[in-house]
């Protein structure tokens, strides 16, 4: 039998677009993406209350270059710190978005979870290329790991993750990090995450789903790799997904899921997998008749709910 939209996702979905979804995009289209992703992530924040008991405050660090980075630090109100901590990237396709798009979404992690969070505002391809997005995040963690002590962290204790592009990252990162011999990730937390620059080749059965499609995939990818998209000798701290078991050996638990609609299935799968054949534990979850970023299109359904439930018991986890 053909794949089946989820009822309550298709049916927020539904609203959110009536009879006229987006039409399609032109490959290379960054500025039009850019536009519509924001306008859409202000549309998706009317659709769950703000979050009022978390409080945020920014701080800069410098990136490798020199560049001055803004970091966004959230905890909750008026309750004890348990000592772990999250750095954050936030998704975009790599192209997109900001902290501020961002903002309700992780407040309502550290609402949910006590846990607090820093997140990092990237610079975005194509203005940067690979690493530059990893290595920002990574100035964004050695400042947490530096100032845990101030910040109430137990520095054995921090998390790194995030959401679709920054999902890649967080990969990334964690093959970053061990590149540089530190420091230290507790846990890789991927939400359904942009792994693999070769996803390119169109999928009928997931098409009519898809809320991240094949042309936005080329764009991405091609903002931030260039030339060098698709071919031989990209680094899994450019592309997450192209590690082997022998890159995968030493990265740190990992979380993951995604929807079985999702243009990032397969390549979830398959670094899932290789994690397993490098003996590296991870908790994968693959979620039947949801498109990529479902819980966002529709907070209040069944299979976001649980999937919410379970992500936040991972980062209490920590």
């Amino acid at each position: 039998m053909p794949f089946t939209l989820n009822t309550e996702v298709g049916a927020s979905l539904g609203k959110l677009f009536g009879a006229n979804p987006p039409p399609p995009l032109p490959v290379g289209d960054v500025d039009t993406r850019r536009q519509i992703l924001n306008g859409f992530f202000d549309l998706l924040g009317g659709l769950q209350p703000g979050v009022a008991d978390v409080e945020s405050k920014d701080f800069t660090t410098k990136a490798e270059d020199g560049h001055e980075i803004t970091l966004r630090w959230y905890t909750k109100k008026d309750q004890p710190l348990p000592g772990s901590a999250v750095c954050y990237a936030h998704g975009g396709g790599m192209i997109a978005l900001t902290i501020d798009n961002y903002d309700e979404i992780v407040k309502r992690y550290v609402t949910r979870t006590g846990v607090p969070f820093l997140m990092v505002d990237y610079r975005l391809a194509p203005e940067v290329q690979a690493p530059v997005p990893v290595t920002d995040t990574y100035a964004g963690l050695k400042y947490l790991y530096a100032h845990a002590s101030e910040l109430g962290v137990d520095a054995n204790r921090i998390g790194i993750m995030g959401d679709s592009a920054g999902g890649g990252i967080t990969a990334s990162l964690a093959h970053y990090i061990k590149l540089k011999g530190g420091p230290p990730a507790k846990k890789q937390i991927l939400i359904y995450p942009m792994l693999d620059d070769r996803n390119v080749e169109h999928d009928e059965l997931i098409a009519p789903f898809a809320t991240w499609t094949t042309d936005d995939n080329k764009t991405g990818w091609g903002a931030l790799l260039g030339d060098k998209m698709g071919k031989d000798g990209v680094h899994p701290t450019e592309a997450a997904g192209r590690m082997t078991v022998q890159d995968a050996k030493g990265l740190p638990p990992c979380y993951m899921d995604v929807g079985e609609l999702d243009l990032f299935r397969d390549e979830d799968m398959e670094y899932a997998k290789i994690l397993g054949r490098a003996g590296v534990e991870c908790e994968f979850h693959l979620l039947p008749q949801v498109p990529h970023a479902f819980e966002g299109f529709a907070p209040d359904a069944e299979v976001s709910r649980t999937t919410m439930e379970t992500r936040c018991k991972v980062i209490k986890g920590l």
